[in-house]
């Protein structure tokens, strides 16, 4: 499906339609390794990410079709590490709905972050891929966006 899309900033109103299509990501992430990663409750996930947005912890920017259906999303956050030379963004979600793929909508989105981001004074923008052949066609595209390898991996403890 191609056509015009809007970009804009999700606000606490959107969270429902946010947290639904994080649902979607996290199936198709699943779907493609074959594992049951995550155990998403998605009143539970809307409730949590109207929070991080009213208190601006969390930044959306949600991209609607011409009708006004979501099409897709991007999600940011602060972070800090004296490596990055002080403060710089994350991004822990980017997603685009299939039937609106391939028509340049991800790059619309990646673009809105690095906007975002300079005009918040962080020093990068660092984005984590799964590891996995199954992942090669999203590694292509950040690399595409000018995002490079950085080596190492990402490892975490539950607590």
């Amino acid at each position: 499906m191609s056509g015009n899309f809007t970009i804009r900033r999700a606000n606490a109103a959107d969270a429902q339609d946010v947290a639904v299509m994080v649902g979607e990501l996290l199936t198709e992430i699943m779907d493609a390794i074959g594992i049951q990663a995550f155990n998403l409750d998605p009143a539970e996930t809307a409730s949590r990410l109207r929070d991080f947005l009213e208190r601006e912890k969390y930044f959306v920017f949600m991209a609607l079709s011409e009708s006004g259906h979501p099409a897709g999303f991007i999600a940011l956050y602060e972070s800090y590490a004296l490596y990055a030379e002080g403060a710089f963004g994350t991004i822990p979600e980017l997603y685009v709905r299939p039937e609106y793929r391939s028509n340049g909508l991800g790059i619309r989105l990646v673009a809105e972050a690095k906007m975002f981001a300079s005009a918040h004074g962080w020093t990068r923008l660092e984005v984590t891929t799964p590891p996995l052949p199954q992942f090669e066609r999203t590694l292509a595209f950040y690399e595409h966006e000018g995002f490079s390898i950085t080596g190492g991996r990402k490892l975490k403890i539950g607590l």
